[in-house]
């Protein structure tokens, strides 16, 4: 039977990481949230014109859809942010073949 290893502590730079990642996919998907079942639970007293169509018809049919959309992109340019950051703070690590990744 070979003997069972223990997995590798992660170093503080990636418990740091992760923790900012975790931070930032909470708080957007509590803003997508809010979007979502906020907006359209008081879009019917947002009855006004808007472009020539009702407000609450707008929200429902584009306003989730582009929130969405500009969250997607916040969580790509943070998470290039804090990857970045991870790399700085980090030295490289050698892979199998003794290479630095």
């Amino acid at each position: 039977m070979a003997p069972v290893t223990a997995a590798p502590t992660p170093s503080p730079a990636a418990r740091r990481h992760w923790r900012r990642t975790r931070l930032l996919t909470l708080a957007l998907l509590a803003v997508w949230a809010a979007v979502a079942f906020g907006a359209t639970a008081f879009a019917r007293e947002l009855d006004f014109p808007f472009f020539g169509w009702p407000f609450d018809f707008w929200l429902a049919a584009q306003g989730g859809v582009i929130v969405f959309v500009v969250l997607v992109a916040v969580y790509a340019r943070a998470m290039a942010h804090v990857d970045r950051a991870l790399a700085r703070e980090e030295p490289a690590q050698p892979d199998a073949a003794g290479e630095p990744r």
